[in-house]
């Protein structure tokens, strides 16, 4: 079976992605820091036969980092890696003459730093992979200047950039950086909590992410909604 590691999975995106990669048969390495609610993620994948192994801990932790990986490799490896563990750098989001520098360090240290040091730590087993495959979560904010958004959309633009180096120097995996989209997750609720907007559920935008590792694009940077109109 396919192996996969998805940080954030316990909820959002992360868990819609789990339970999409569990239905086709994927093993899986989870990691959230929320330890009931990542156990609760994981035994309700128990149905689809396949092993899980739930690893809650903080991505920016080098020790936990490795511990998923080597989580991995003793379900056979690593073919897909999932850097979906944000942090906004402040909750609710505020304009950037009131950021406080320890939250954007926070912000960079979880959306950018733990991702690259998950990837480092995994690329032995990504490279040994006959589709190795890293995908990063961006956003619409990596891309444009919204207020407010200023230092998780910075940061967002960094792990962008460092998903399109990455992909120059492995040129046999595929580095895809997601945006997407708007989402109705705990994540934006803490960002604007004032928004009362309806927003589509996580589960909608997974069919994108299946459809690249269905085709299997080059590396690069790719919208969701771009991929669910083009179906």
């Amino acid at each position: 079976m396919p192996v996969a590691i998805i940080t954030g999975a316990s909820k959002g995106l992360g868990r819609a992605l789990t339970e999409a990669l569990a239905a086709r048969g994927w093993d899986l390495v989870l990691d959230a820091r929320t330890v009931e609610v990542l156990k609760e993620t994981a035994a309700a994948l128990t149905g689809h036969g396949i092993q899980v192994t739930a690893l809650p801990g903080d991505v920016t932790d080098p020790v936990h980092r490795s511990e998923l990986v080597a989580a991995a490799w003793r379900l056979g490896g690593v073919d897909l890696l999932v850097n979906n563990a944000s942090a906004l750098g402040a909750e609710p989001l505020v304009r950037l003459e009131g950021l406080s520098l320890d939250g954007l360090r926070r912000a960079l240290e979880v959306n950018v730093v733990a991702a690259l040091g998950l990837v480092q730590e995994a690329l032995p087993l990504l490279r040994a992979s006959e589709a190795g495959t890293v995908i990063t979560v961006s956003s619409d904010a990596a891309a444009e200047a919204y207020e407010t958004w200023g230092g998780y959309g910075a940061s967002k633009a960094a792990l962008d950039h460092l998903a399109a180096v990455l992909g120059e120097e492995e040129p046999r995996l595929r580095v895809w950086a997601v945006d997407p989209g708007d989402m109705a997750t705990d994540l934006y609720a803490a960002a604007v909590p004032e928004d009362g907007d309806p927003r589509p559920e996580p589960a909608s935008v997974v069919p994108a992410f299946l459809r690249l590792l269905d085709e299997r694009p080059a590396s690069g940077r790719y919208g969701a909604p771009s991929l669910l109109e083009g179906r």
